[in-house]
């Protein structure tokens, strides 16, 4: 099965916000961001004044799927941590339940050993609100105001 069409609610959206926060401040970082895997921005914190998020939301969700292809080639199932360093800002790329992706930017006040830490902690969290989003999210028709419809009833209704 692919992966289901998410709907946020303000109680997970919050939980998220709250874990980005504290992941903000816990590793020293500059921002941390989460994405989903079609590059939608979904969470922010830090100093995002400086950072155009929506390119590197979907700059990263490339780099994500970009991975993905190679990691099937090496018949892995997926490389789920990435790392870049460059001469000022780090970027530490961490995908979460295989449904969003974690992207901690930070520079030389912080340690890749500090960030790695913090983000798995911050990775099962937000694992535990993903669940409780999907759980939360109804099967595809279910509830539908046409799923009671038939194909004759649509027949009928033109054939008058």
């Amino acid at each position: 099965m692919g992966n289901p069409q998410m709907v946020m609610y303000e109680e997970e959206f919050n939980q998220i916000q709250t874990v980005v926060d504290r992941l903000v401040r816990d590793a020293n970082a500059k921002v941390v961001f989460i994405v989903d895997k079609n590059g939608q921005l979904i969470a922010a914190s830090g100093d995002i004044d400086n950072v155009d998020t929506t390119s590197l939301a979907s700059l990263t969700a490339g780099n994500i799927a970009a991975t993905g292809g190679m990691a099937k080639l090496l018949k892995e199932q997926e490389f789920a941590t990435q790392f870049h360093e460059g001469e000022k800002a780090n970027i530490h790329i961490q995908l979460v339940g295989n449904r969003v992706i974690l992207v901690v930017i930070f520079d030389a006040k912080s340690s890749l050993g500090l960030v790695r830490l913090r983000v798995k902690k911050a990775s099962e969290e937000l694992n535990h609100v993903f669940e409780a989003l999907l759980s939360k999210v109804p099967e595809p028709g279910a509830d539908s105001p046409f799923a009671e419809i038939t194909d004759e009833d649509i027949d009928n209704l033109f054939n008058d």
